[in-house]
């Protein structure tokens, strides 16, 4: 059963975040292709109706020359910050509704972006609506399900050097993320000559030596499997994609594979690349590896402030197995905490939802930081 809205006057300040959450789901914004910029001039005029003092659109050029975006709305001078992803990833394959609109029923909003993490955005802005923002910073950012790239725009071309906390929306079961794992991504190669398949015994076979260093890799991971912070052991190693080749009976001149793994806070970098080095060589000396992703862990750094921060609205703080941008905060000198409506196991899946419930959460939660700040 649909459940419809009220008209505006007798709205409650939930069905007020409905209708943003359902008006943000309208508004496409698939990394990669979608309208990042376009909702990023919506909000911002919405931002300035809600009191800010300054806000800013800007937009970030990505490796296809797409354009990624972000609007920052300053409130004062800032020393808080919330920060809200605006991009979704594509729709997954098994929806059985239109993800683009968004169906309200008697406990949850379906719709693409509902869970991560447009909700965040919906309640924000309705928590925003009649409060007395102080000191207060709002990034609602693209980028960050395909590059992260306006993160870091973000910190290189604004003064952030009054902000002292933030707040990073993703879907975590309305507990607050202190902690995360990182992700690092590599591709190895192995370059050969290729030829008629008759000669295959006394020619280069890259798709079997690069099979060599996925079996070393998968032995790595199985060798951590117990080690790491509580609640975070392991490597979460996957040997990803091997491609090459062309025929059954043509040997490839080219062989490549995709793997990645995500550290956990204190991880040993350098220990690591030392034995990936010994697998590279051991499998086949002729291998190269080059990094593609190099996103760090995250740790905060002023736990005791971010619980007095938060702490009244979740009764459990955790580590996340998902990377998220707040690591790029925390290297910035920003302490951050991850937390928002949703659960993560909803994200990026088919029909994916929020619970009405949550959202009201994420309103207390929103109204009450801000209200705080502003004191």
């Amino acid at each position: 059963m649909v459940r419809r809205l009220r008209t505006i006057g007798a709205m409650t300040s939930l069905e007020r975040c409905v209708g943003h959450l359902c008006n943000l789901i309208a508004h496409q914004t698939v990394n990669p292709g979608g309208d990042e910029v376009g909702l990023c001039n919506q909000l911002a005029s919405q931002l300035r109706d809600l009191g800010a003092d300054d806000v800013a659109v800007r937009t970030v050029e990505r490796e296809n020359s797409s354009a990624g975006a972000y609007v920052y709305a300053r409130f004062g001078t800032p020393t808080l910050l919330l920060n809200v992803h605006l991009d979704t990833v594509p729709a997954n394959s098994g929806w059985k509704r239109d993800p683009f609109v968004a169906e309200v029923t008697e406990d949850r909003v379906y719709g693409l972006g509902s869970c991560d993490i447009k909700g965040a955005i919906a309640a924000i802005l309705t928590a925003l609506d009649g409060a007395s923002a102080k000191n207060l910073g709002i990034l609602f950012s693209g980028d960050e399900e395909n590059g992260s790239r306006c993160v870091p725009h973000f910190l290189k071309n604004h003064d952030t050097s009054s902000i002292k906390r933030a707040v990073v929306c993703e879907p975590t079961a309305r507990c607050a993320g202190l902690q995360h794992r990182g992700v690092l991504a590599y591709r190895a190669r192995y370059v050969g000559r290729g030829g008629h398949s008759s000669k295959a015994d006394h020619m280069e076979k890259p798709i079997v030596e690069l099979s060599k260093l996925a079996l070393r890799l998968d032995a790595i991971a199985r060798e951590d499997l117990h080690k790491g912070p509580e609640g975070m052991q392991g490597l979460c190693m996957n040997v990803a994609k091997l491609t090459g080749g062309v025929a059954y009976n043509v040997v490839p001149d080219l062989g490549e594979l995709s793997f990645s793994l995500r550290p956990a806070p204190g991880f040993d970098l350098a220990g690591f690349e030392a034995r990936l080095e010994t697998a590279r060589v051991e499998s086949h000396p002729k291998i190269t590896i080059e990094q593609i992703t190099d996103h760090h862990p995250f740790a905060c750094g002023d736990e005791a402030g971010i619980r007095d921060l938060v702490g009244a609205h979740t009764e459990q703080f955790v580590g996340l197995d998902f990377w998220t941008e707040a690591a790029l905060l925390q290297a910035a000198g920003i302490d951050a905490v991850v937390i928002g409506p949703g659960d993560i196991s909803q994200a990026h899946t088919a029909d994916e939802f929020v619970l009405l419930a949550d959202l009201q959460w994420a309103l207390d939660l929103f109204s009450g930081i801000i209200l705080n700040h502003a004191a």
